[in-house]
């Protein structure tokens, strides 16, 4: 089940743990397994996503 977030897909910036930019042909939006879509990693604002639970990953098998 998608988490819900206030940017949508393709607004988002790019966060470090991203595959490529959101948007991109082939990618989608996934929960971060870092901070598991909360945005936070021991208080703090999660690195991975940029503190947006969300990241966008590359789909199929190409």
């Amino acid at each position: 089940m998608a988490i819900p977030h206030p940017d949508p897909p393709g607004r988002r910036p790019t966060a470090p743990g991203d595959d490529a930019p959101p948007g991109t042909p082939a990618t989608g939006e996934n929960v971060c397994r870092t901070c598991r879509g909360t945005g936070r990693v021991e208080g703090r604002r999660c690195e991975d996503c940029g503190g947006s639970g969300i990241v966008t990953e590359g789909i199929g098998g190409a």
